[in-house]
């Protein structure tokens, strides 16, 4: 594979030539206020046969000049046309949060043009036709949103602390927390790859029953798999959520490769 088969300045993709050998591309969309530089570590963890490219959403790191999109209908219509020359191999799509809903509501978009993912991995979000359980969050007064943000144990205290690098972020996390709130909740045509949910023992918004809805989203197979922590568990079990992550994938290697993964296994 030859890294001139792609587009050379792609704003949305961020990842390394792929290793000979590559079979499945695995797109990583971040949670709110974050970029894509949330899965810098994740290459190193993730089996070679797994060609990791995180998704650099506009407003956020290198594109931080670029207003973020709060409407999940026209973030889907540019990401689509960008991603197209990425849909060479199979691909499987991952997200945590306000990530796990843009990572569904492209699933559903790449299955209507035909480019059906084989996978979707979701953590951190209620199934997508479940109401959200609360009020919106994204219009709160500035102590009332700032407190919302704190409940969610995913900002450092010490950026919290910071009004500057606040007045920085803040209108970035407004816009995400518009973007997967005000998504309508409701049911799409079912997928038909595999869904695999992940989430968080103690997080109080998102419940197992939540997560176990995603089952509902298609008509392939479904496992759940729950980690201790919070909202934000993903911090403190990275290793083993992308360790499961790649169990659930590893249905994608070819047979030739089988035999060569059981004498060095990748996980």
């Amino acid at each position: 594979m030859h890294e001139s088969r792609y587009p050379r300045a792609n704003p949305w993709t961020r990842f390394a030539t792929p290793n000979p050998g590559v079979t499945l591309r695995l797109f990583c969309f971040p949670y709110a206020g974050a970029g894509a530089s949330v899965y810098r570590r994740w290459r190193a963890r993730l089996p070679t046969w797994i060609h990791l490219c995180p998704i650099q959403l506009p407003g956020r790191e290198e594109r931080i000049r670029e207003a973020p999109f709060t409407n999940m209908d026209a973030l889907c219509a540019a990401l689509l046309p960008a991603l197209a020359p990425y849909l060479d191999m199979p691909v499987a799509l991952f997200g945590h949060s306000m990530g796990a809903l843009i990572a569904y509501q492209m699933a559903t978009r790449l299955r209507d043009q035909g480019g059906n993912p084989t996978h979707l991995l979701v953590s951190g979000q209620r199934a997508p036709h479940l109401p959200l359980g609360r009020e919106p969050s994204y219009y709160l007064p500035e102590a009332a949103f700032m407190e919302r943000i704190r409940s969610l144990n995913g900002t450092p205290e010490i950026v919290l602390q910071n009004p500057e690098l606040m007045d920085l972020i803040r209108p970035l996390l407004r816009a995400d927390f518009e973007l997967s709130e005000c998504t309508p909740r409701e049911r799409r045509d079912q997928l038909d790859c595999s869904v695999t949910a992940f989430g968080g023992l103690d997080d109080n918004e998102v419940r197992r029953f939540h997560l176990d809805a995603w089952r509902e989203t298609t008509t392939g197979d479904f496992e759940l798999h729950m980690f201790p922590g919070d909202h934000f568990y993903i911090a403190a079990n990275e290793a083993h959520l992308i360790m499961m992550l790649a169990k659930r994938l590893v249905a994608y290697v070819p047979s030739t490769r089988i035999l060569q993964m059981r004498r060095n296994p990748p996980f």
